[in-house]
């Protein structure tokens, strides 16, 4: 969709030129302003843009704004355990730019040995691989607490214990009852797969996302003085934290906040919105009386 938009404006543009139409711009609100910024980013010159309510990236959005709550997860997080290609091929193909909050998910999930090594684990094993890190995190935290009335060191029982499990090939769930611990840990594994299982997905769809629509993938324009960008101080729909700023990825260009959120700017800020189209077009206008 976005290679189609960046075409048919880039088409619609030097139609506009024959026919002798100048100034030229572009503008838009919410996704009509990220659409805006894409047609820009190919037109080879300076041209006046002012994207309105809209930001970097359309990954935030989807992951962590108001439309996130829209998005069907529990589908996607089946599909993305059920076909490894995804963390298995498409994400080596991916490259993040700027504050990536996928990068750092996974140096927290890479913060031991034995996560490190389930992060490439899919199905079964990684089930399998999580009861297992799990039940050694809680059996060491129970019987280091735990008082053995036969004197019995709490490392002795811990490896006697581990030891008996392999052998068995139970799954444990530690529960303290009456100064025993029970066996059972089906649950708490589970749960603890289900965790990884939703932030994997929600990393990856983050990856992808930047992947086709970050900003920072597409040409700068070729003036950014010429861009004036509207955003809501209050803005749930577009978060702009944990996401490159367009003033990094676009050096020179304005950013003008408005008070209020993504609806509120849309229905009583308006005004906002044509002045900072007049202003942009004033500005070209001074610039290249000639162009």
């Amino acid at each position: 969709m976005g290679g189609a938009l960046i075409l048919e404006s880039t088409v619609l543009l030097h139609w506009l030129e024959r026919e002798g139409y100048w100034p030229l711009g572009m503008t838009g609100i919410s996704m009509g302003g990220y659409m805006a910024s894409l047609a820009v980013t190919n037109w080879p010159k300076p041209i006046p843009l002012i994207p309105c309510l809209s930001w970097s990236t359309a990954s935030s959005v989807f992951t962590r704004g108001v439309l996130s709550k829209a998005v069907n997860w529990a589908e996607l997080e089946k599909q993305y355990a059920i076909n490894s290609v995804y963390e298995e091929e498409i994400i080596k193909l991916l490259e993040y730019c700027g504050a990536d909050s996928f990068k750092k998910n996974q140096e927290l999930v890479k913060t031991t040995e034995s996560s490190e090594r389930l992060v490439h684990l899919s199905g079964n094993e990684r089930r399998s691989a999580y009861s297992q890190v799990h039940m050694e995190a809680r059996a060491t935290q129970i019987l280091l607490n735990h008082k053995d009335p036969e004197g019995i060191g709490s490392g002795d029982r811990l490896s006697q214990l581990l030891s008996s499990l392999k052998k068995s090939g139970k799954q444990l769930d530690f529960r303290q009852r009456g100064g025993r611990v029970n066996t059972v840990l089906d649950e708490e594994s589970t749960a603890c797969c289900q965790r990884s299982l939703q932030r994997e997905s929600l990393s990856f769809m983050k990856g992808v996302m930047d992947e086709c629509t970050h900003m920072a993938n597409f040409s700068v324009p070729v003036d950014t003085s010429l861009i004036i960008v509207i955003q809501a101080k209050e803005d749930a729909y577009v978060p702009r934290t944990g996401v490159l700023s367009l003033q990094d990825i676009w050096p020179g260009c304005e950013v003008r906040f408005l008070n209020g959120g993504h609806i509120s700017a849309y229905l009583f800020k308006q005004n906002a919105f044509r002045q900072a189209i007049y202003d942009t077009f004033n500005r070209f206008c001074l610039k290249y009386p000639d162009l």
